[in-house]
């Protein structure tokens, strides 16, 4: 039997509410998410604003100091997580769009994080199975093709310290993963990788309600 649901649904007044009692961006992210929304449709692409402060808070928390990132699109995630990291932390960014992290290029460096973070243009799938073997991340951030989700997730966890955290984003696909008449390409992907994790022996995760569904899996010792 179900446990008894504990969640509030947020409508429109609700969600401005939430955003509202968060610390408040500051000039360099206003200044992203008005570029990114010249982008016109691309622009949903961007993580949310409370997704965003989340990763800062979640990476800072944790005391990370290496993070690598699928998905950079223009730059916010990885503007969070980097604000995230100590001084000396690093963050590698991995991505297929020239065009896209030029945005980010600019808004890093507008943010004083840049010498924090190394982008790489390139199939992340190639740039990762580069990268040596053994844990060198204590953070990763999943945000990219849906299809490529498990290769992403494989030759992370690989790579990710024990007690290291990976936090992916859209795993409930607008709702569409519970709608079995679904049959997109990227329903389908997704509904396939929740279970891969859920089945991954390797790591303890629960998928949270934050935006568009955000899995945390912390990998075991």
């Amino acid at each position: 039997m179900l446990p008894e649901p504990k969640f509030t649904a947020l409508d429109g007044e609700l969600y401005a509410y939430l955003l509202a009692h968060r610390s408040p961006d500051d000039e360099v992210v206003r200044q992203l998410r008005e570029e990114t929304a010249r982008l016109g449709g691309q622009a949903v692409m961007q993580v949310a604003p409370e997704q965003a402060a989340f990763l800062r808070i979640l990476v800072a928390a944790t005391g990370a100091r290496r993070a690598v990132e699928v998905g950079t699109f223009t730059g916010l995630s990885s503007l969070a997580i980097a604000r995230g990291l100590p001084a000396d932390g690093r963050l590698l960014c991995l991505d297929v769009s020239e065009h896209w992290t030029a945005i980010a290029r600019r808004l890093w460096a507008k943010a004083g994080v840049a010498e924090r973070i190394e982008l790489r243009i390139a199939p992340a799938a190639e740039t990762l199975r580069a990268l040596p073997e053994g844990p060198q991340f204590d953070f990763a951030f999943i945000d990219a093709d849906k299809k490529g989700y498990p290769v992403y997730w494989e030759e992370i966890v690989r790579r990710l310290r024990p007690g290291g955290l990976i936090a992916v984003d859209n795993v409930l696909w607008g709702g569409d993963v519970v709608r079995p008449e679904e049959r997109e390409d990227d329903v389908v992907a997704i509904r396939r990788f929740n279970e891969l994790v859920l089945g991954d022996a390797r790591v303890e995760s629960v998928m949270l309600a934050i935006a568009d569904g955000l899995t945390l899996a912390r990998k075991l010792p």
